[in-house]
């Protein structure tokens, strides 16, 4: 079996290999039915649990590479639960205990008529991805952010914003010392100052607007961010030799991305 593992699948199946080595392996063999595109598997257990879950996915020929592996620090139930959660990468889940049957392609069957739902709205594959990727907590909320998305998608702010998220989420990742804090004494700049002062003013709007449940409102909002980060990526180099400066213009992005991504995952948008 060979598949693609998505960078952000829209559904995780959690397998808990733990209990009776019956039910373990009923387990797998019920979630190893579900690899699909857009589905990934979750395997967690104690070192022991994950040895023989392991030797099965081996003895069925199903490729490793399509099952991601989670050490638990207990057999215990619960820990074992929790440590799959914690592990998956999509914002829905499904559990598979061997406590139940599944049949193959029951998971494929969920995502497609989520991802239906939403594309009978009109949206687009990148604008229910952006929707879907920050895990919305309540499902009866996601029409609305998809709305908020799909008007944002029609601004004409949205290209340049979208693809400098991503750019910004490419740089962060790449910097795990950053922290959302900014020391406006290290702004020496006029663009980073102006950017600055763009947030203060637009990004608590944007936030009460998004805990009101504007979503559509904290998204245009943002929107006018355009002119002032575009002319930060123009006129500032972040990765400065001073590491002051650098850490300083990379916890400015990493409160830019925290802002700009409480609705959606808006990078998802860019091209």
């Amino acid at each position: 079996m060979t598949l693609d593992v998505p960078s952000t699948p829209q559904l995780s199946v959690l397998a808990l290999a733990r209990g009776p080595e019956r039910l373990a392996e009923h387990a797998l063999r019920a979630a190893l039915g579900q690899l699909t595109p857009g589905v990934e598997l979750v395997v967690a257990g104690d070192p022991n649990a994950l040895r023989r879950a392991r030797q099965l996915v081996d003895a069925l020929n199903t490729a490793p590479a399509q099952v991601r592996w989670v050490e638990s620090d207990s057999p215990k139930p619960g820990v074992v639960r929790n440590a799959a959660v914690r592990a998956a990468r999509a914002p829905y889940l499904l559990l598979a205990d061997g406590g139940e049957a599944m049949a193959p392609g029951y998971a494929a069957s969920i995502v497609e008529r989520l991802a239906g739902m939403l594309r009978e709205q009109g949206a687009s594959a990148q604008e229910v991805d952006a929707v879907l990727a920050p895990r919305p907590q309540r499902l009866r909320e996601v029409p609305r952010l998809l709305a908020a998305v799909r008007a944002f998608s029609a601004l004409p702010e949205a290209p340049a914003l979208a693809a400098a998220n991503k750019r910004i989420g490419n740089i962060l990742k790449k910097s795990p010392e950053a922290d959302a804090h900014v020391n406006t004494q290290l702004l020496p700049e006029p663009a980073e100052q102006g950017l600055y002062q763009a947030m203060q003013q637009l990004v608590p709007i944007a936030n009460g607007q998004f805990d009101s449940g504007d979503y559509t409102g904290s998204l245009q909002t943002l929107a006018a961010l355009r002119q002032p980060v575009d002319t930060f990526f123009d006129e500032v180099m972040v990765n400065a030799e001073q590491a002051d400066l650098r850490l300083n213009r990379l916890g400015l992005l990493a409160s830019l991305h925290r802002a700009m991504n409480r609705v959606a995952q808006l990078e998802r948008l860019a091209a």
